[in-house]
């Protein structure tokens, strides 16, 4: 999240929108082509050298060393989701000129390097590691041409602020177990607070050059600063690690590292965060946009298949995007027909929406703590069937938490990685705002998506695999991670579960969802679709609670793209894996499959195909 940093469907920071000139189009589409031609030559350059003895290049995997270093200290809270701290008292201004300047001089160089490396060179799993790399630098360079990433640094539930928000909450990756780390947070609380400022000033600068966010938006983001800006010092959020010391310190550390924490709340943090909030409520909400998409603002249009690209990892257009989801929204539709005929349920499928909606026997719970406790038991049921269908499985640590209470509002079921070495768990986060409503129908489908053998699986087996280099354990292409964990979901019936009608309909339900999204995401940005419109759509084709679909309406109309990359990358692996059963017949090993499709980490689609096509003629 990506987004930023935590799964949700996010693992690295997100960027937005561009003002761009013909130079910088003519640039990014050459760009994107040389890239393709990367991915191509890839495939082919392999195949022409595979009788060749290549032995691994020192020389290259030295660079992919210095290009990860580079990309920690570009970006320190990865590096610290990643459980290196060495960076752990740093945050640099993302919003300034000079930031800006510093990461299209790195990827620039980068991009230039590789060519110094011929592919015959080069191992194959070098080759791959140079067409994943080419791959991130072009992205990179084409967001970084774009002024949202600038002008648009506040949304209500993508951007850094709410990072900071958790890690400040000592139960997330930033570490409070030692006098330094309580002052490495300070040094980064310092510097968290220039970039609060710094992004008044930009979101000043974005209503002048008619970047802002839509007045729906706006009025979510105002409570989480309200709060903030107004609550008591000893109930902060910011003041959480204060009041958890390690019962190891002294006194005299706990009397100073306190007058420190207070100091720099009430002089600087608070401060900036009520100046926000006072900003955000009167200048900036005049200024919020009526329209819902990203076309409304300055070259909306060009950014939107830039942001498409960038998250399903193919050359698909607006409109063929729109159509697949229509499609597929039609095909789901008939399966729930099945079910509702199934439970003998009299009405047509918007009433069952409704019921499954609100019938009280899917809400049986009282107590956080009794749905945290209901996700491990559907761990503990599809443990024996995990051996089926996966050979290798995690060492990492994973546990099931609720969603803290200052996000929780706005916020979606994720997944939050554990550290690179293992010692921090992997952490699968849900919302529970109010237990009494709380809805089991889709929870199955849920903890196979966001925890096993979802992204835990995928995320964690990434991380160690000694075999990769370091900059591609912690890369994120959403068309990949959140492909695999949509495929995921449609593995219930092979570990034991959807025994339960409901919990099917619950997985057809998030399927459902996903294809959802190729529609009205389009609809959004490309087709001139208004919220209200999209909220509709979703009404008429779901069961989701319409506070849900509310909120993940206004997610897409912050994050424009990123919904798109589920279901593209979960339709190619459904489509790969029956490639290599019906080429291999007898000789398919879903658990080989499923090894092949995770060994690598994240990679666009384009690569996964190539390896996937490999693998299948080496077995036959």
């Amino acid at each position: 999240m990506f987004g930023l940093f935590v799964k949700t469907e996010r693992f690295s920071f997100l960027v937005y929108l561009p003002i761009l000139n013909t130079y910088i189009m003519k640039k990014i589409f050459l760009t994107i082509v040389a890239t393709t031609a990367i991915l191509i030559s890839c495939k082919q350059e392999t195949k022409k050298e595979a009788t060749a003895v290549v032995t691994p290049n020192q020389e290259f995997n030295e660079l992919l060393k210095k290009y990860n270093e580079g990309k920690l200290e570009l970006n320190p809270i990865n590096a610290t989701y990643a459980g290196d701290n060495r960076f752990n008292d740093q945050f640099p201004n993302f919003l300034s000129d000079e930031y800006a300047l510093k990461a299209k001089d790195f990827y620039t160089t980068y991009k230039a390097k590789l060519e110094e490396f011929p592919f015959e060179k080069l191992t194959t799993s070098e080759q791959l590691s140079k067409a994943v790399l080419a791959w991130d630098c072009d992205m990179a360079l084409a967001q970084n041409s774009f002024k949202n990433d600038q002008l648009l640094p506040i949304n209500q539930m993508w951007t850094v602020n709410l990072t900071m928000g958790q890690l400040a909450s000592g139960s997330s990756a930033q570490p409070f177990t030692t006098v330094k780390d309580y002052e490495n947070w300070l040094s980064r609380l310092d510097q968290f607070n220039t970039w609060l400022q710094s992004a008044k000033t930009r979101m000043q600068q974005g209503i002048k050059e008619g970047y802002v966010l839509p007045k729906s938006l706006i009025k979510k983001v105002i409570p989480q600063f309200k709060g903030l800006a107004e609550t008591k010092l000893e109930d902060h959020l910011f003041f959480s690690p204060v009041k958890n010391f390690p019962s190891d310190f002294s006194e005299e550390d706990k009397k100073v590292l306190t007058e420190k924490y207070t100091t720099i709340l009430k002089n600087k943090l608070v401060p900036s965060f009520t100046a926000l909030y006072e900003f955000l409520q009167k200048d900036y909400s005049e200024a919020g946009l009526a329209a819902s998409g990203i076309d409304a603002l300055p070259q909306g249009k060009e950014y939107y298949q830039h942001a498409i690209k960038n998250y399903t990892t193919t050359t698909m257009t607006a409109d063929e995007i729109h159509e697949l989801g229509l499609k597929e929204v039609a095909r789901i539709l008939a399966e729930m027909e099945k079910v509702k005929e199934q439970v003998g349920f009299k009405g047509d499928l918007k009433a069952f929406f409704d019921f499954v909606r609100n019938n009280k026997e899917l809400m049986p719970y009282t107590e956080p703590k009794q749905i945290i406790e209901n996700f491990n038991a559907i761990h503990e049921r599809m443990k024996p069937q995990l051996e089926k269908l996966f050979g290798k499985k995690p060492k990492t640590a994973f546990i099931v938490k609720q969603t803290e209470k200052f996000r929780e509002a706005s916020a979606s079921a994720e997944y939050n990685p554990g550290s690179l070495d293992g010692t921090r768990p992997g952490v699968f986060y849900t919302p529970i705002p109010d237990a009494s409503k709380y809805n089991v129908f889709s929870d199955e489908a849920l903890f196979l998506h966001e925890a096993i053998p979802g992204h835990h699986y995928q995320i964690s087996l990434t991380q160690e695999n000694e075999e990769l280099p370091d900059f591609r354990k912690t890369l994120w292409y959403s068309a990949y991670g959140e492909g695999w964990a949509l495929y995921t979901e449609n593995l219930g019936k092979e570990l034991g579960l959807y025994t339960d009608p409901y919990q099917y309909f619950g997985m057809l339900g998030m399927e459902m969802h996903r294809a959802i999204r190729l529609v009205v995401d389009t609809g959004l940005h490309a087709k001139g679709w208004t919220r209200e419109k999209a909220i509709q759509y979703s009404l008429d084709n779901e069961a989701e609670s319409e506070a849900s679909i509310i909120s993940e309406i206004e997610r897409y109309m912050a994050n424009p793209g990123q919904a798109l990359s589920y279901k593209i990358g979960q339709l190619k692996i459904r489509e790969l894996r029956e490639k290599a059963k019906n080429s291999l017949g007898d000789k398919f090993d879903i658990r080989e499959f499923h090894n092949q499709v995770l060994e690598t980490g994240c990679i666009p689609l384009a690569l996964l195909e190539n390896k996937i096509d490999d693998w299948i003629e080496s077995q036959q």
